[in-house]
């Protein structure tokens, strides 16, 4: 396989990044090229929810240096994402138009859970290594510098991932205008930190044993770089931690710069992340950290080469999605017989109509998230069930979707029980766009109609939630969708039911779905 050359570009919260990957077959991707420039973003947007004209200025010119090597390595494949300061700036667009216009690059919004969804998969590049260690009670902590990430996996899924609003550049602009000691400052990060924790470990970690932690992020890796005489520690034991904590912890800002080899701009934020990681193995009894060294860009090249299929992975991160998405059910107990039934329908429904809808695989996904949390909402009103769905959904975070994906789901499942009216879905899509095959916003109401009459139609199938079509057979010819029942017995809830749907489902595909019982005896 010829090497393909390709860029990856991270305007983040403290800095801009840029990788340059060499791409060839057995699934290799070499980094050949890094730069990286200081810039505090996350400043502009935390304090005043706008980027200036002069960061603006700033950040152009670097990315037309960026643009400038990328032109020597003679690259016409880029991805350029940009994160949390810039996804939260109320000037977003207009900034993002500026690049465009000024450098010639297009720089991409990515919503959280897309930026985390990168990290795993820069991870499981390191296949053997990566598979191992997440089956063994393993947690990915990913400080950043707007906030922070914490992943579970169990037996090799994904079964929760949670949103802190603990960045280190986040805590130090707080800490800005406050007069204390080393001591004192020390002391009130940890108040904050353990305040946002305990939370965290009420909801997930009281029944759950953490044995390592997956250090990610460029915090932790400037903490352990110079540990091994002069080179970078993988493996940090939990002794290991606690001796350099208490190293860091004495220093004053100029003896971090000279000892952790960083800028005066980097070096207050070393401290808030050494407290989060200290109170993060305290409240876990966590052994020892992971550091595998991987950034942002690692993730996105590792994204651009699957999707590309010029690597392959055993790692398949739509089942961490789908498990992410269970436990959301779990959380609101919406999980059970009825559901797995549902989703069973809904999943043949798409596969027997794939050459008259047209969608894919990513189409496929949002479809099956949507079924598996669709009954969330009669966790707060079993009246106002779809309405309280749609706030839920959009309230939490499901890794490696977009908003305008999340925005889909959640009508999607707000529409399954009320009538869709075309001039009122909800798309409140923030700047975000996804890195998927989907449509754009425009397009997005269709998207949301053809999922919408796909899951009633599967919902019908079950209304008297007494699983009398388990066994059916769902097939499409001659403009009709054909189930057939194989149960003999009395199945009118489901037939009045599947009625009502059908007209629907016909006016969005122009397929009638006809439901056939086998005669009785």
């Amino acid at each position: 396989m010829a090497v393909r050359m390709f860029a990856a570009i991270e305007v983040g919260s403290f800095e801009l990044e840029m990788g340059i990957y060499e791409i060839s077959g057995k699934n290799r991707i070499r980094q050949v090229d890094h730069v990286r420039h200081v810039i505090s973003l996350g400043s502009d947007t935390y304090n005043d929810r706008k980027i200036s004209y002069e960061m603006v200025e700033e950040l152009c010119r670097v990315l037309e240096d960026f643009s400038r090597i990328m032109k020597g390595y003679r690259i016409t494949e880029y991805r350029a994402y940009a994160t949390s300061a810039m996804r939260e700036a109320k000037n977003s667009r207009i900034v993002l138009e500026q690049i465009r216009v000024r450098t010639g690059l297009t720089v991409q919004i990515i919503s959280n859970s897309e930026q985390r969804l990168l990290t795993y998969k820069a991870l499981a590049v390191a296949d053997d290594e990566f598979d191992r260690n997440i089956r063994k009670g393993m947690a990915i902590l990913d400080v950043g510098f707007g906030s922070m990430q914490i992943s579970l996996f169990d037996e090799k899924l994904l079964v929760s991932t949670e949103n802190l609003p603990l960045g280190v550049l986040r805590i130090g602009e707080l800490l800005k205008n406050v007069s204390s000691t080393a001591e004192g400052t020390r002391r009130i990060i940890g108040e904050m930190v353990e305040s946002e924790l305990s939370n965290y470990q009420k909801m997930y970690l009281e029944e759950r044993r953490i044995k390592h932690v997956i250090g990610t992020g460029e915090n932790i890796m400037y903490l352990f770089r110079y540990e091994d005489g002069g080179k970078p520690l993988q493996w940090v034991t939990r002794e290991q931690f606690d001796r350099l904590y208490e190293r860091l912890s004495g220093m004053d800002p100029e003896a971090v710069e000279e000892q952790f080899g960083v800028s005066a701009e980097y070096a207050p934020l070393l401290l808030p992340s050494a407290v989060i990681y200290k109170k993060f193995l305290e409240m876990t009894g966590a052994e020892a950290i992971w550091i595998p060294g991987t950034r942002l860009c690692d993730g996105i090249a590792a994204e651009y080469a699957l999707d590309k299929k010029l690597i392959q992975l055993k790692h398949n991160f739509d089942n961490d999605i789908i498990s992410a998405s269970r436990d959301m059910a779990r959380r609101y107990r919406c999980q059970g017989s009825h559901s797995d039934l549902v989703e069973s329908y809904v999943l043949q429904i798409f596969d027997a109509m794939k050459r008259y809808h047209k969608m894919g695989s990513r189409e496929r996904l949002l479809l099956q998230i949507a079924v598996i949390i669709h009954s969330c909402g009669k966790f707060i009103s079993v009246r106002n069930a779809n309405e309280c769905a749609y706030n839920i959904i959009m309230s939490t975070e499901i890794i490696g979707l977009s908003h305008l994906e999340r925005e889909i789901v959640a009508n999607v499942v707000r529409y399954n029980i009320r009538d869709f009216d075309y001039n009122m879905v909800r798309m409140e899509a923030g700047p975000e766009l996804s890195s998927g095959s989907l449509p754009d916003q425009s397009d997005a109401t269709i998207l949301t109609a053809k999922l919408t009459a796909m899951l009633r139609l599967a919902n019908s199938m079950d209304r008297s939630h007494g699983q009398k079509l388990k066994d059916c057979r769902i097939t499409v010819k001659d403009k009709t969708l054909t189930v057939s029942a194989e149960y003999s017995g009395d199945i009118t809830l489901e037939a009045v039911s599947f009625e009502q749907k059908a007209a629907f489902f016909e006016e969005i595909f122009g397929i009638r779905p006809v439901l056939k019982q086998k005669r009785r005896v």
